[in-house]
């Protein structure tokens, strides 16, 4: 069976066609998939500004741009990975824990099939489900999570699951191993001096956004791939653990923070690594006039597409 292929913009003009990622074809089910985008709509998991619903919708349409081969890198994913779009989760908009199980459902026949989905959010609380769903599967994972924010809450307004709390519950429910998790890109005012202490304490390895202001992260990514090693590992990228200068198309924005280079350097730094999923989360379009936001989401994306085991390289 041939390999699917992005539609070329030789063959259909890029602002033609249907809206798939990177055009895609449109799949149905998971079964012959290496890999999957799929999109997860939901926004009623926020704390500030809504919009994170609209998010699948904008970058896929953004991702029309993207050709199939990674120029820097070498990575070459549609010659050796059968990638498809998978839709979006059919989540309930008015019923946040409704919406929870609809997706950890949703996402365990993916999972059994040996498919790797990388998820377009929608907000933060979906990993939530995406997590006990591939814990199903493949048992605590590690974890490499890029973000402005820990998402440790206990409790959000008395919830206990919303886009703040989703690592609070997996260290809770054991989806995490724990002494392999790195949260990367923290920083902005808090409710109080400790609120970086608790993942610490749990065993995770924070690295606050000002600790790498104006540094590489290769050295960080390799030190990040010895500790991991084989285990399997999932990897959840906030968008708004980005400075807002390059993407203040986000519900929650904080100055000081990463830069696209750096991102770029922690999804390439996973090569090598055993990922089992990953998730783009947070582009809110109402918030991103100019579509850049959205069109860095689509880039990070492939990015992770191209580091998946089992990608050839030029």
């Amino acid at each position: 069976m041939p390999l699917n292929q992005p539609l070329g913009g030789n063959v259909m003009p890029r602002f033609g066609g249907l809206a798939s990622m990177m055009r895609l074809p449109v799949a149905t089910g998971a079964e012959g998939l290496d890999a999957a985008f799929i999109g997860v709509p939901l926004d009623i998991g926020t704390s500030h500004r809504p919009g994170t619903r609209f998010g699948p919708r904008q970058i896929r349409a953004e991702s029309a741009l993207i050709r199939p081969y990674n120029m820097a890198t070498g990575a070459a994913p549609f010659d050796a990975l059968q990638v498809a779009d998978l839709g979006d989760v059919p989540i309930n908009t008015y019923n946040l824990q409704k919406s929870v199980d609809i997706i950890a459902q949703h996402y365990l026949p993916i999972l059994q099939t040996g498919c790797k989905p990388l998820t377009m959010g929608g907000d933060h609380t979906i990993v939530l489900p995406i997590l006990r769903a591939v814990k199903q599967v493949h048992g605590a994972v590690a974890l490499i999570h890029v973000d402005a924010h820990a998402d440790v809450n206990d409790d959000m307004f008395g919830e206990r699951i919303a886009h703040g709390t989703p690592f609070r519950r997996a260290v809770e429910e054991g989806l995490l191993q724990c002494d392999k998790v790195w949260q990367i890109g923290l920083r902005g005012s808090g409710y109080s001096a400790e609120d970086f202490d608790w993942p610490r304490q749990q065993g995770f390895s924070v690295v606050q956004a000002h600790e790498v202001w104006y540094q590489s992260l290769s050295p960080l990514m390799e030190k990040i791939r010895s500790a991991i090693g084989d285990t399997p590992c999932y990897l959840s990228f906030d968008i708004d653990g980005i400075d807002p200068a390059y993407a203040g198309g986000t519900g929650t924005p904080e100055v000081g923070g990463l830069s696209v280079p750096q991102a770029l350097e922690i999804i390439r730094g996973c090569r090598g690594l055993n990922l089992v999923g990953c998730d783009l989360v947070e582009v809110s379009p109402p918030y991103d006039p100019t579509g850049n936001t959205a069109l860095l989401g689509a880039n990070l994306l492939f990015e992770m597409l191209c580091v998946l085991p089992g990608v050839h390289y030029r």
